[in-house]
């Protein structure tokens, strides 16, 4: 094979692991925007929520969860800090299963508590892997 059929081979896995990349970003991402956005639309509930399963201050608890959300998934979206920005996401996947989704008796409880911990290890991917050249991180 010639040098020039391996660089175009090349540079086309290559194009096609950097738009999975993003595209796997934006999916895994899409989960926290929209669970953001509705604690945004519904604050009440939510700190109702919060403070049923015994947490203090269910306010704090709110503005933190919408920053790590919003503020993450979009970090996430564009590439920036991706691979701190996935293990923070991951981390709060794992804490908000133990803590919201830890009555495995219950079916929903235990597709969630799974949920969350499946998508920990997509992001742990996206942490090992990086955002790719769609981000900008790989501008910086």
């Amino acid at each position: 094979m010639a040098a020039s059929s391996i660089d175009t081979a090349s540079r086309s896995t290559s194009s096609t692991h950097d738009v999975l990349a993003l595209v796997g970003r934006i999916a895994i991402a899409g989960i926290f925007v929209l669970a953001g956005l509705s604690k945004i639309t519904d604050p009440a509930g939510t700190m109702g929520y919060i403070a049923s399963v015994g947490l203090p201050f269910p306010a704090l608890g709110l503005i933190g969860a919408i920053l790590i959300e919003v503020v993450g998934s979009l970090a996430l979206i564009v590439g920036y800090r991706t691979r701190t920005v996935a293990i923070l996401l991951a981390a709060f996947s794992v804490v908000t299963a133990l803590i919201f989704h830890n009555q495995l008796g219950d079916q929903m409880q235990f597709l969630n508590f799974f949920k969350n911990i499946a998508i920990a290890g997509g992001l742990l991917n996206v942490a090992a892997l990086g955002g790719g050249r769609l981000s900008l991180d790989a501008r910086r």
